[in-house]
């Protein structure tokens, strides 16, 4: 059985769980289409689709599995979950060096 320090590396071995994460630590409750990727970010044909798809079917019920995250389907809103506090001074850690959230070691 996994551990919370299991889940919780596992969750931010991925850069867009990261920044999904300290979004969350920034404003909560986030809009789940604000966090899809911005209009100023290239993508070519069809990513955007595919990156929204992962977020829906992959990302957000992985979170929201590892109770980081509640996440409102019909209203489209995420927040915090009931572990998210076990695991915010790694996120405050890594908002206060957003170098460590994106690019890899």
């Amino acid at each position: 059985m996994a551990t919370l320090l299991d889940t919780t590396f596992r969750v931010l071995a991925d850069p867009t769980r990261r920044r999904l994460l300290v979004a969350l630590l920034e404003h909560n409750p986030q809009n789940d289409t604000a966090l899809h990727p911005s209009d100023d970010v290239p993508l070519a044909e069809g990513e955007t689709e595919r990156l929204t798809h992962k977020l829906h079917h992959t990302r957000f019920p992985m979170l929201e599995g590892a109770g980081l995250i509640r996440w409102d389907r019909q209203n489209h809103e995420l927040v915090t979950g009931p572990n998210f506090d076990e695991i915010r001074p790694i996120l405050t850690l890594l908002m206060d060096n957003p170098d460590s959230i994106t690019q890899p070691a």
